[in-house]
C-alpha cells in the first residue's frame, strides 16, 4: 500500500507540473509512443495501413515506411513534455501547425469533406497550436 501511495504522489506531482491541456498532450504522446505506434508498425497488416502527412493519405508500404517518423515525433514529444525541455518551444506548436494544415487539406480531399468541415477541423486544432505557441515560459523553467 505504501508503494501505491508513493506512485500516486509521483503521478499527482507530475500532473501539477504543467497545465491540464499540456498534460493531455503529454499523455497522448505517451499513448502513441508506447501503445498505438508499436501496434501500428509491428502488428497492423500492410494492406490496412494508413498514415496522414500534410493532409495526404499514404497507404500500404508508403504508410509503413513513414510510421517510424511518427514514432520518433511522438517519442520526442513524450520526452519533451515529461521533462519540459526548452527545445519543445517552438517545435511542438510547429508540429501541431502541420496537423492544422493536414486537417484542412484532408477534409477538402476526403470524398465527404467540405469547406466548412475543413475550417472547423482546422479551427479545433488551432487551439492547442496557439496554446503551445504561447507557452514559451512553461518550457524555460
Amino acid at each position: 500500500m505504501k508503494n501505491l501511495y508513493s506512485v500516486l504522489r509521483l503521478i499527482s506531482k507530475d500532473w501539477h507540473s504543467r497545465p491540464w491541456w499540456m498534460n493531455l498532450t503529454f499523455y497522448f504522446c505517451l499513448y502513441m509512443t508506447f501503445i498505438y505506434l508499436p501496434f501500428d508498425l509491428f502488428l497492423k497488416p500492410v494492406d490496412g495501413d494508413e498514415e496522414i502527412w500534410f493532409g495526404f493519405t499514404l497507404t500500404g508500404w508508403w504508410a509503413k515506411a513513414t510510421e517510424p517518423l511518427h514514432w520518433l515525433i511522438y517519442g520526442l514529444g513524450a520526452y519533451g513534455f515529461w521533462r519540459m525541455k526548452t527545445w519543445m518551444w517552438p517545435w511542438a506548436s510547429v508540429y501541431v501547425a502541420q496537423i492544422v494544415i493536414a486537417m484542412f487539406v484532408w477534409n477538402i480531399l476526403n470524398d465527404m469533406g467540405s469547406l466548412m468541415s475543413a475550417f472547423i477541423s482546422a479551427l479545433i486544432f488551432s487551439m492547442p497550436m496557439i496554446a503551445l505557441w504561447r507557452s514559451r515560459q512553461k518550457f524555460i523553467n
